[in-house]
């Protein structure tokens, strides 16, 4: 039975929770090697309610883009696997509050294709999760991107394949703020489901100024290399790497 797209966002937490929560991060790899951080904690995707692979860019900026596809299609047996590029954080909104924006593709239990979404959090508000296409199937590439708006400070958009697919989003205090991050999740659905997923993220690129300005490749400030999940370099010209779980 398929669940309401409201209701998959009360159930999903992102990457953004754990990201503002580590203490340590590891330095990225080099180009063309297999990343591995040394992240505490339990040392297997089952014990561990989210694992995740991916990156943090180096600095802040206005905006991020990326080509995203899954290269097989996910297996989940629990909870949900997603891949997506976003800004913001846990704390990143006044007053510490939870505020951020994200775009990419989610796979749940049973799903042989993926959806398109994107999920947005404004201060004192629960995750609003938006389904934008049902289903698409693996191979199937798309043009994600999150962009501050030209002339309009803290207000966002979510693109797809060069088109807004987004309101505009008022992120209050994030104009300059905020370290973008292109990063794949696995969230075992309390049943210590150690989910399969292969995404590649090509192209990535910042915004260096609003309204998409600028745009210039991201530069790698971490790298999330949980347990049961790997980051490969594949290019540093375009920005490129696979996310994906050991043995996909």
């Amino acid at each position: 039975m398929c669940v309401p797209g409201l209701e998959r966002a009360r159930r999903r937490a992102t990457i953004l929770a754990a990201a503002a929560t580590l203490g340590v991060l590891a330095a990225p790899a080099a180009d063309g090697a297999l990343s591995r951080t040394a992240v505490p904690g339990p040392r297997s995707c089952a014990t561990r309610a989210y694992s995740y692979a991916g990156v943090q860019a180096s600095s802040t900026a206005h905006g991020v883009a990326a080509t995203l596809v899954a290269t097989s299609v996910p297996r989940v047996d629990g909870g949900h696997v997603g891949g997506w590029i976003g800004v913001g954080g846990t704390d990143a909104g006044p007053g510490g509050a939870a505020e951020w924006l994200q775009t990419g593709l989610a796979a749940f239990p049973g799903n042989r294709t993926l959806e398109l979404y994107y999920e947005v959090t404004l201060p004192g508000s629960q995750p609003r999760y938006v389904e934008l296409e049902p289903a698409v199937a693996a191979g199937e590439r798309h043009r994600f991107a999150v962009i501050e708006m030209g002339h309009r400070p803290s207000w966002w958009r979510v693109w797809l394949d060069g088109a807004p697919v987004s309101p505009p989003i008022h992120l209050p205090r994030s104009d300059g703020t905020w370290y973008p991050q292109a990063v794949s999740e696995n969230w075992n659905g309390g049943e210590g489901a150690c989910n399969g997923y292969s995404y590649l993220f090509s192209d990535l690129r910042l915004a260096l100024g609003i309204g998409g300005a600028g745009w210039t490749p991201l530069q790698v400030g971490y790298t999330f290399d949980d347990p049961g999940y790997r980051v490969g370099w594949i290019s540093s010209a375009p920005r490129s790497f696979l996310a994906a779980s050991v043995g996909a």
